[in-house]
């Protein structure tokens, strides 16, 4: 049997996988569609290349992260993309053997058909030529010459500074996460699906991506109250978004008034970032630099002004 093979671009790779690894959960092809702006058709022929590659993980008809190497090539800074990129590259089998005969035969299309026959992909050789270039040239694995001509690109020699850098960026931004929080909240809440989305939604709101940051940010969010929820035994099942999960646990007698409004506030503002065109004023909404880094700052006090009444600690807000 033919191994499947879909055509994609690096860039609508990358905001595919980017867009399953904001969502931190599985994502169909329609919010994927939406996020990076594509056609459902590009978005979803994106997906199936970035599992085939190892990325992300396919069912029933929904995507999910597979590998830790997602949480890099959604980092905002391109040259960092560039890098992840070329790591994934290494392991991805029709990509190295279109290299292969790339260095032999000195041309793509040739190389494409020898790839496309020896690993029997089921694309025509000019969509697997265009796509494997596409990854090439990204990663910077492949250099154009122009006039349709390529040459391989020797590793540079600051790659292991750019992933050095990489990985301080979220360091420092989990370092910063923690000490918004504090040791309480930090103790209490879940490191994967809390902690974490608030670190990529400040390196996406340093890196001047708003929306990302709110989108990542509301996530945490979202989870942070389902958490909150089952500590405090108040049944949220049926509640959809920030906003119905806060209805529901101030129904409750769960949260005071203020905490209550505050919370509404996230749950809006990701709702502005999220939901497309607004029927109240016939646009979407534009999330403002400022907006994208006080969102993180404010979930952060959010959460950890919880977790002082969970504590018995006195009010704060």
């Amino acid at each position: 049997m033919s191994r499947a093979f879909s055509s994609a671009t690096a860039e609508q790779v990358v905001s595919a996988v980017e867009a399953v690894y904001v969502n931190n959960k599985s994502t169909p092809p329609e919010f994927v569609a939406e996020f990076s702006d594509l056609p459902k058709a590009q978005a979803e022929a994106a997906l199936k290349l970035a599992a085939d590659m190892g990325l992300l993980s396919q069912s029933s008809g929904e995507f999910t992260v597979a590998s830790p190497l997602c949480k890099f090539l959604s980092i905002p800074k391109e040259e960092q993309r560039a890098v992840f990129m070329r790591i994934v590259l290494e392991s991805y089998e029709p990509f190295l053997k279109f290299i292969e005969r790339f260095d032999v035969t000195s041309l793509a299309s040739t190389a494409a058909q020898q790839t496309k026959v020896i690993l029997d992909l089921d694309s025509h050789r000019e969509e697997i030529k265009d796509t494997l270039i596409s990854l090439g040239t990204y990663s910077h694995t492949l250099v154009s010459e122009g006039g349709g001509r390529y040459r391989p690109e020797t590793t540079p020699e600051n790659l292991l500074d750019v992933i050095a850098q990489a990985c301080k960026d979220i360091d420092e931004s989990q370092a910063r996460i923690r000490q918004l929080l504090d040791n309480d909240a930090v103790a209490i809440i879940s490191r994967e699906e809390v902690l974490i989305p608030l670190a990529d939604a400040l390196v996406r709101a340093s890196s001047r991506d708003p929306e990302g940051a709110v989108l990542s940010a509301g996530n945490s969010v979202e989870s942070y109250l389902d958490g909150l929820a089952s500590r405090m035994q108040v049944n949220i099942s049926g509640a959809t978004g920030i906003n119905a999960k806060l209805e529901k646990l101030r129904t409750a007698g769960k949260l005071p008034k203020k905490l209550f409004n505050a919370g509404k506030y996230l749950g809006h503002i990701r709702n502005a970032a999220d939901h497309g065109i607004d029927n109240d004023i016939s646009a979407s909404w534009r999330i403002r630099e400022d907006t994208g880094l006080n969102y993180v700052y404010v979930a952060c006090s959010f959460i950890a002004a919880i977790t002082a009444l969970e504590k018995s600690r006195p009010p704060e807000i």
